[in-house]
């Protein structure tokens, strides 16, 4: 079995929901949602960036977003920002729940790719801990406390607008070039996320912000759960002149499992087989290159292709990958060895 290093799930959130029993759902499962520790390691997952992520408060009269996605095409607004103390307390929880995870012995907090390699060995699952959407972090200080804490990658925004930035909309057919890039304090953000070292996400940002941290940083480029606007116009996918700013530095983009951001038409719904994912691989390899594309599933935070149903049907994905052409040393490279050689270039350099 070809070992797979994800770029982003949402696991986390199950932990913290009402009546949630954590330790139950890790090591058991619940019957619900993408992840466990079994079907991890029945897929051949060694680990992933395990995210953290703030809800924006429920509003029962808001638009059925999912619903509006099925039917492209769709412009679903976004939430406006929300209170920071609020945020960063729901974070800490998250937090928490994966700290939990780590003393129970199945699972590493890891701060380096060494301690990535060390825990797969020794098969435990390996966890970054990522922020999306920088709603969390109130000033420096607080960003250097999260780093002490192990956090190595952050995405200034998820999609709604924060202090920092604007993300994407969620909009079928459109262009991720809309509004302004990073405010100044995004900027400040970038520049001292660079300095320690934590990785800079991309994904979820729109067009002018890619652009800033572009200039701010040294580092490659990388943006964790996207896919290619050519093959699917959501605002989610980065277009070519994106790839090819991101492949001059070298980066990596992560192939997000969504079906509404990998379906040509957008619909937000199960398809058969794996034709969306490989037509985006494809053109991601084609303009990043073999060293530049990974997986980034969004597992536990979006809908996807029927046959890949939940972590352990991940075998099934590699062996599409191999059945459509893509050799030994090109798959694993996808897998998981890519992972490994971006993060080292971004947090030794």
């Amino acid at each position: 079995m070809i070992p797979v290093f994800d770029g982003h799930n949402d696991f986390l959130q199950r932990l913290v929901e009402p009546d949630a029993d954590p330790l139950n759902i890790w090591l058991n499962g619940d019957g619900s949602g993408h992840i466990d520790l079994p079907r991890l390691r029945e897929g051949g997952m060694f680990g992933g960036f395990f995210a953290l992520w703030a809800p924006s408060p429920a509003d029962p009269d808001g638009p059925d977003w999912h619903a509006r996605q099925e039917t492209p095409p769709y412009a679903v607004p976004l939430d406006p920002i929300i209170d920071t103390n609020t945020a960063t307390a729901h974070m800490l929880r998250l937090a928490a729940r994966l700290v939990a995870l780590e003393r129970e012995g199945n699972l590493s907090i890891c701060r380096s790719v060494d301690e990535i390699l060390d825990a797969k060995q020794a098969g435990r699952i390996a966890a970054i801990l990522h922020m999306e959407g920088a709603e969390g972090i109130s000033d420096p200080d607080m960003l250097h406390l999260w780093y002490r804490m192990g956090l190595r990658s952050l995405g200034p925004v998820w999609s709604r607008e924060n202090h920092y930035g604007y993300g994407v909309p969620f909009e079928f057919p459109a262009d991720p070039d809309t509004g302004p890039g990073l405010t100044q304090r995004g900027k400040e953000l970038v520049a001292e996320c660079d300095r320690l070292r934590i990785l800079v996400d991309l994904a979820h940002l729109n067009a002018k912000g890619i652009e800033d941290v572009a200039r701010i940083s040294d580092a490659p480029l990388v943006s964790t759960h996207s896919g290619s606007h050519v093959q699917s116009a959501s605002t989610r996918n980065l277009t070519d002149a994106q790839l090819e700013m991101i492949a001059g530095t070298k980066g990596l983009v992560g192939l997000n499992f969504a079906a509404g951001f990998t379906r040509e038409d957008g619909k937000r719904l199960p398809f058969d087989g794996f034709d969306p994912y490989l037509r985006h691989l494809d053109h991601l390899l084609e303009k990043l290159g073999e060293n530049g594309v990974a997986l980034g599933s969004d597992f536990d935070g979006a809908l996807l292709a029927a046959e890949l149903s939940d972590a352990s049907k991940l075998p099934a994905l590699i062996g599409a990958m191999q059945d459509h052409g893509y050799g030994q040393e090109l798959v694993e490279k996808i897998a998981w060895r890519n992972w490994m050689d971006i993060l080292r270039r971004t947090w030794e350099r």
